[in-house]
C-alpha cells in the first residue's frame, strides 16, 4: 500500500477509537476525520462530494432528512402517545411482553419499509411507552433496532445493502423473500428468546403504573385530528412510492424529501420549529463517515481486502459463500455496511460470473447479503438505523454508549451469523 493509504488507515483507526471510547463526541470525531482525509490527499473534494462510489451518499442523507421532517410533524399530532398507550395496553404493562411486541412490530415494518424509516417511526413510540410504564428505554431501543436489522434482511427494500445487491445482481423482491425471509423469521424467534436473558434487568413490573395505563384511552392522546389525517395521506403515498420505486423510477430519497416538504407545507406549522426537531447531528455524522469510508475505498484498501478473499476461495463455491458471509461481518461492523457493500459488490459479481452465473452461484449473493445485514447489529456505526436510533435517544436524554450497544450487539451478531451459515450450508449444499 502507498503512504497515503497507510495514513488513511491510521486516521480511520484513530477516529474509530475516539468514537468507541467516547473521548470526543462522535460527530466531532467523524467530521474531523473527514477533514484530515481531505488534507492528506486520501480523497479529494470532487471524490468526497460528487462521486457515486467514494462520495457522500446524498440519497441516504436526503432520505433521512425527508423522513425526519415527517416524524417531526407527526410528533405534533399526538400519534406517538396514542401508539404508546395502545402498545402498553396490549402488553398489559408486562415489560418482556412489551419488548416482544416491539421486536415483532419493528421487524415486520422494516421488511416492508427501509430500516431507517422504521426506527424513525418506532423509536419515539418506544421512548413514550417506556415513560408511561416507568421502564428504562435504552434496552428497548437497542432490542428493536437489532430486530430492525434482522427483519430488514428479509426483503429487497428492507435494508439499503439489499437494494444495492439486488440492483447489481438483477434480483427481484420475490427472490429476496424466497431465499432470505425463512432464515430471518427463524432469527427473529431466536432473538426474542435471547432478549429475555440479555435485557432481564429491564423487566421490572410496576402494577400501579400498569393499572394507570390500562385505564387510559388512546383517543385522548390525539391533539390535532386534521394534521393527523393530512399526515396519514402523505405517509400512505410515500410508503406506496417506496414499495413501487423501481417501477416509478423514483429514488427513495426523492420520495422521502418530497413527502417531508409537502407535509411541512400542508401542516401550516412554523418551519423553523419543525426543522429544530430534525436530527442534524446524525446527518452530520453520516457525512463525515461517508467521506472517511470513501477515502478508504479511494485508496484501494477495501477493494484489496475483497480481492484477496476472492483469490483465496477461487473455484470453491462453498468456501466462497462462507468467506462472503463471515468475511463481511468484521468490515461491515467497523464501517457502515452501506459503503462496504457498494465497494465489494462488484467483486462478488465477478466471482459469481466466474462460478457459473446466478443460476449456480446465486448462493454467493445471499451469503453476502446475510453477512452485511446481520453485521449491522455489531456496533453503533455498523448500520444507518443504529446511528439514527442513538441520535434519537441522545436527543431524548438517554445516552447509548458504543460499548453498551456492542455488549449486546456482538453476541447477537455472533449467534445470528452462525445460524445463517448453518442455513446456507443446509439449503444450498447439504440438501441442494
Amino acid at each position: 500500500m502507498s503512504v497515503t493509504a497507510w495514513l488513511a488507515v491510521a486516521v480511520f483507526a484513530a477516529v474509530y477509537v475516539l468514537i468507541a471510547t467516547e473521548k470526543v463526541h462522535r460527530v466531532t470525531a467523524a467530521l474531523g476525520g473527514a477533514v484530515v482525509m481531505l488534507v492528506i490527499g486520501a480523497t479529494s473534494a470532487d471524490d468526497a462530494f460528487f462521486s457515486d462510489v467514494t462520495g457522500i451518499d446524498w440519497n441516504v442523507v436526503f432520505l433521512l432528512l425527508g423522513m425526519m421532517l415527517i416524524v417531526a410533524v407527526l410528533k405534533r399530532t399526538g400519534l406517538f402517545e396514542f401508539v404508546a398507550i395502545w402498545a402498553a395496553k396490549r402488553s398489559r404493562g408486562r415489560p418482556y411482553r412489551l419488548m416482544v411486541l416491539l421486536i415483532l412490530a419493528t421487524a415486520f415494518l422494516s421488511a416492508w419499509l427501509d430500516n431507517v424509516t422504521t426506527v424513525l417511526l418506532i423509536a419515539p413510540v418506544t421512548i413514550a411507552v417506556c415513560a408511561r410504564l416507568g421502564l428504562p428505554p435504552v434496552p428497548y431501543l437497542i432490542a428493536e433496532v437489532m430486530a430492525c436489522n434482522i427483519g430488514g434482511a428479509a426483503t429487497l427494500i428492507g435494508d439499503p445493502p439489499n437494494i444495492m445487491i439486488g440492483s447489481r445482481a438483477g434480483l427481484s423482491f420475490n427472490d429476496f423473500l424466497l431465499h432470505l425471509a425463512p432464515i430471518t423469521t427463524l432469527l427473529l424467534v431466536v432473538f426474542a428468546v435471547m432478549a429475555r436473558w440479555m435485557f432481564r434487568d429491564a423487566f421490572s413490573y410496576d402494577p400501579k403504573r400498569a393499572a394507570h395505563v390500562m385505564a387510559m384511552r388512546e383517543r385522548d392522546a390525539i391533539t390535532d385530528g386534521r394534521l393527523l389525517a393530512v399526515s396519514g395521506v402523505v405517509i400512505t403515498i410515500v410508503m406506496a412510492c417506496f414499495v413501487l420505486h423501481t417501477t416509478l423510477h423514483l429514488a427513495p430519497s426523492v420520495v422521502a424529501i418530497s413527502g417531508g416538504l409537502i407535509l411541512l407545507a400542508a401542516s401550516r406549522l412554523n418551519a423553523g420549529d419543525v426543522a429544530a426537531d430534525v436530527e442534524w447531528e446524525t446527518l452530520a455524522f453520516f457525512t463525515g463517515l461517508f467521506v472517511m469510508v470513501g477515502a478508504m475505498v479511494q485508496t484501494g484498501i477495501i477493494t484489496d481486502i475483497g480481492e484477496a478473499a476472492a483469490r483465496a476461495t477461487e473455484g470453491q463455491l462453498f468456501g466462497a459463500s462462507m468467506a462472503l458471509l463471515f468475511g463481511s461481518v468484521v468490515p461491515s461492523a467497523v464501517i457502515d455496511n452501506i459503503p462496504f457493500v457498494a465497494s465489494v459488490s462488484p467483486i462478488v459479481s465477478e466471482i459469481v460470473e466466474s462460478s457459473g452465473g446466478v443460476e449456480r452461484a446465486g448462493v454467493l449473493w445471499w451469503s453476502f447479503a446475510l453477512g452485511a445485514d446481520l453485521a449491522g447489529n455489531a456496533t453503533i456505526i455498523a448500520s444507518s438505523a443504529n446511528v439514527v436510533t442513538v441520535g434519537i435517544a441522545d436527543r431524548a436524554g438517554h445516552h447509548i454508549s458504543f460499548w453498551q450497544f456492542s455488549r449486546y450487539g456482538l453476541i447477537v451478531t455472533a449467534v445470528t451469523t452462525a445460524l445463517a451459515g448453518l442455513y446456507v450450508w443446509l439449503r444450498y449444499f447439504a440438501f441442494a
